[in-house]
């Protein structure tokens, strides 16, 4: 049994498809200014919480989504807040 041919396509619009590949490389990440990065104090006993709750959600849904380690994970969240001019 033979396989069916694939359809063939010809570009005609080149200017558009290059702008079409170049924007599938395109990331866009966004940062709440206002989202607490360090929890307020508990008023427990023992160390206190270093980060928030949303600020590990973020991490962690960095590290699946690009499929990175945790301390790799750190470091590009740490770059994309200095890129980000956020001192959290």
């Amino acid at each position: 049994m033979s396989r069916p041919t694939p359809p063939s396509y010809k570009t005609r619009n080149w200017p558009a498809y290059n702008e079409a590949l170049k924007q599938r490389g395109s990331l866009t990440i966004w940062f709440d200014p206002d989202m607490v990065w360090v929890p307020p104090p508990t008023g427990k006993q023992g160390r206190q919480p270093q980060y928030s709750d949303a600020a590990i959600q973020t991490c962690l849904t960095m590290k699946v989504l690009f499929g990175m380690a945790l301390r790799q994970t750190t470091g590009f969240v740490e770059s994309l807040l200095r890129l980000v001019g956020l001192d959290w």
